[in-house]
């Protein structure tokens, strides 16, 4: 760690350590002690590495151009260098943008030092091994070749009779800096030879040749690669790896460190799309996606599918339930996920297991339409894991499956929220994917990679999917749920309920939303042919009614139910009455009932019961004797082994189930009964599983509060006062320790913060013995506070459950 580069920091303004802090949150957790400790956990590799995968592509070759040039460099050699690398005439906006760029890498302290002396922090160069492209200094690339071999190259590179005794590799640097010696030197080899340079020019600058040491001079060489290997315009770093050193690619690039630059983001090239459109567009598909992630519950809450041994779901349960959902299997594969990632679903065990609702679905579905989607919206652009590689192989060769563990993908969250925040700079406009990609490339240069663009195509194409934006086009309730740009570089908020910034862009997110969403309706249309069509959406009670009294007959812009036997004999052991059901068909059809309806229910209902089931193991009891004479003739109930107890009784050695599903099969409508003679109910959504769903990632942390920065500087510069002075510990005062009442003892110590003066502590430590401290308070949170302890010297933590007291210093 440099000592100027902490001299440097510590001479910061406190708004400019808040500023730091504020861009590069990671510095202060934990608080350091001191200002060294913040320099040194600024300059190092991972706290550099994140800092540098923040910048865009003009702010990476500001700090390259840097690295690349001897010394600290004064602003003005800084910016010839890099206008150099502008395309065409000069941009009369790049002056300004390169300042505000300087004043940017110093806020993050990539870059430190007075415009006459800029310089990277400590770290950087290290982190940066192949500045745009450029491979090592000579130096570095010739460090491994012994004395002999370096004599023989500086005696190639400088000439006949150069002195070549005591040459090292410092030597041979010095040498290959001279531009006049490298031209001279490229000027010698083949036209083979300088095109095997200029692929390697701008980058990468490694290549792969066979017998990459082989000893060769000038003099003998014939092949291109000899050539350049006698004359160290390569350098072997290998058995079969060469480089072309630094010095050597920067004179071919004729001076400059970039190709081409441009200190702003490339156009957008996409369609224009109405706003109001692509809203109502997105709407109309989050209205979709909200009522598909319900179906699926109800569907797997009565028919759940199992558990696979490794995890996730079967192939033949996706196709499955695609197919009962009427949907693609990768929008299916969407949904299942988003539902596992939203808590709805979940494994009832992990050995021979079922997915199944959760009980937090009963609390889901009876919010409004626009909650239920801010959830399922959240946990999709939250979690971490990725539906779009459902049917594809993993590096084994095994097919990743629907809720598999090894659909989880770290970046994948803040892929989403960057792709999702490049739609935001551009409204009214749905990019093409290539666009998507360029701007990214521009924006987050460091993060490049085919695993990351192949992520960008699922985010846009699942954010149309579920509702986040319309036509290609980010819609505006998708934008309300997206973070501040200037708050923050984190994902959006976890779905844990309102609360904080995550909870008030959900709220503002159902807000716009809402009149977006078509109207539920009240009613159906009931026809002679009984079948009920329902125009639109259906409010939820109508909806579960329906669908447990009649079947889904077709689906579209307007629903289809078919009534019979077997669905008005489920609504019936559902607890439904004859009288019941036609009253809810009056009550909610715009038509008089049809005839042939009314006679089904009433017919089904007269039938339904009469014939009682019970344990004997199981007995059947009817009024109708001669009903019973019926059951008893007929062939098809051998296997039930019946035996008749009375006129109006039989008993078998069948369960009561398996008699109800046999009778029935016989085409009979018997009841089951409880051991008091009542009917038993059957609840239809009963099915839940206690287990957890781990689809939720966590929360990404996203900066702090202004408030925690401001106390966490605060604490830094005392403990920096207290190191330079090295002053010894103020010993603890005398007399009784402080005792007050916990709520008293918080408010003193949140004002002590407010105004940064000292109090007077009574403490427990981890003995039970009870001590006094002399504290200057920095911050509270998490049930610690955060104070410089002077009487100790030292940054500590203290549990709030053991102060005592508070009191004021004498």
């Amino acid at each position: 760690m440099s000592t100027e580069f902490t001299e440097w920091l510590r001479g910061r303004s406190d708004d400019r350590l808040r500023a730091l802090v504020s861009v590069r949150p990671e510095l202060i957790t934990p608080v350091p002690a001191h200002l060294e400790g913040l320099a040194g956990r600024a300059s190092s590799p991972s706290a550099v590495g994140r800092a540098l995968d923040r910048l865009d592509r003009f702010a990476l070759a500001v700090v390259e151009t840097l690295v690349v040039l001897p010394g600290p460099v004064a602003y003005r050699s800084l910016r010839a260098q890099m206008a150099r690398a502008l395309p065409g005439t000069a941009d009369p906006e790049f002056p300004g943008a390169l300042k505000e760029t300087v004043e940017r890498l110093r806020t993050m302290a990539l870059i430190y030092g007075p415009d006459r002396a800029l310089a990277t922090a400590p770290g950087v160069r290290e982190v940066l091994d192949a500045p745009a492209g450029l491979g090592p200094p000579a130096v570095e690339a010739f460090r491994h070749h012994p004395a002999e071999r370096l004599a023989e190259l500086v005696q190639d590179v400088a000439g006949e009779g150069s002195e070549t005794e005591g040459a090292t590799k410092e030597t041979l640097a010095a040498l290959l800096g001279d531009g006049e010696i490298v031209g001279r030197l490229i000027e010698e080899v083949s036209p083979q030879a300088r095109s095997a340079l200029n692929e390697l020019v701008w980058g990468p600058a490694s290549g792969r040749v066979p017998n990459a040491r082989r000893e060769v001079r000038a003099a003998t060489a014939q092949s291109p690669i000899d050539q350049l290997l006698s004359r160290a315009l390569l350098a072997a770093t290998g058995e079969e790896t060469v480089v072309l050193p630094r010095e050597v690619a920067l004179f071919l690039r004729g001076g400059r460190v970039h190709r081409d630059l441009s200190p702003f983001p490339p156009a957008t090239e996409g369609t224009e799309r109405d706003r109001r459109l692509a809203d109502r567009t997105a709407a109309g598909q989050a209205f979709t996606f909200t009522r598909a992630v319900e179906e699926l519950c109800e569907r797997w809450s009565a028919d759940p599918p199992g558990v696979l041994r490794s995890g996730g779901l079967a192939v033949r349960d996706l196709k499955r339930t695609a197919g009962l959902l009427d949907l693609p299997e990768w929008v299916t594969g969407l949904i299942i996920e988003v539902s596992y990632a939203a808590g709805l679903i979940a494994a009832s065990g992990t050995v021979d297991g079922d997915w199944m609702p959760t009980p937090a679905y009963d609390g889901w579905r009876v919010k409004a339409t626009e909650d239920r989607w801010v959830v399922l919206a959240t946990a999709w652009l939250t979690m971490d894991r990725v539906p779009g590689v459902i049917g594809e192989r993993d590096e084994r060769d095994r097919l990743l499956n629907a809720l598999h563990p090894d659909l989880r993908r770290s970046a994948a969250a803040e892929v989403r929220a960057t792709t999702l925040g490049m739609l935001a700079s551009t409204p009214g406009v749905a990019p093409t994917l290539d666009a998507v990609r360029e701007r990214l490339a521009w924006e987050q240069p460091r993060r490049r990679g085919g695993h990351r663009d192949q992520l960008v195509e699922f985010t846009l194409r699942e954010a149309e999917q579920v509702g986040v934006t319309g036509l290609g086009a980010l819609a505006g309730h998708g934008r309300a749920l997206l973070p501040d740009p200037s708050g923050g570089s984190g994902a959006p908020a976890g779905p844990g309920g309102p609360g904080g910034s995550g909870g008030g862009r959900a709220v503002s997110a159902a807000h716009l939303l809402l009149p977006l969403l078509p109207e539920p309706l009240d009613h159906v249309l009931l026809q002679a042919d009984l079948t009920a069509v329902a125009p639109g959406p259906l409010t939820g009670d109508l909806r579960r009614w329906l669908a447990v009294a009649a079947e889904v007959e077709s689906t579209g812009g307007a629903t289809v139910y078919r009534f019979d036997e077997r669905s008005i004999r489920r609504a019936l052991d559902a607890g439904q009455g004859a009288d019941e059901m036609l009253a809810i068909l009056e009550r909610h059809s715009t038509t008089p009932v049809p005839q042939p309806l009314s006679y089904l229910v009433t017919d089904v209902a007269r039938r339904h019961g009469r014939m009682r089931v019970g344990t004997a193991s199981a007995y059947v009891r009817c009024d109708d004797s001669s009903l019973l004479d019926e059951v008893m003739a007929d062939r098809r109930a051998t296997p039930l082994r019946l035996r008749r107890l009375a006129p109006t009784v039989i008993a078998s050695q069948s369960s009561r189930p398996a008699l109800v599903d046999s009778l029935r099969a016989m085409g009979y409508a018997p009841a089951a009964e409880s051991l008091d003679g009542d009917v038993i109910i059957t609840q239809l959504d009963v099915r839940r599983t206690e287990g957890t769903s781990a689809g939720r990632s966590p929360v990404t942390f996203s900066g702090h509060e202004a408030d925690v920065v401001a106390a966490a500087v605060r604490a830094v510069r005392a403990g920096d006062a207290a190191y330079q002075a090295r002053r010894a510990p103020v010993a603890a005062p005398g007399g009784e320790v402080p005792r007050s009442p916990a709520t008293s003892t918080i408010t003193a110590l949140r004002e002590a913060i407010r105004q940064g003066s000292q109090v007077w502590i009574g403490y427990l430590d981890s003995q039970g013995n009870a001590t006094s401290r002399i504290l200057e308070p920095a911050r509270m949170e998490g049930g610690y506070l955060t104070a410089y302890d002077e009487t100790r010297a030292a940054v500590h933590r203290f549990a709030l459950h053991r102060i005592t007291g508070i009191a004021d210093i004498a």
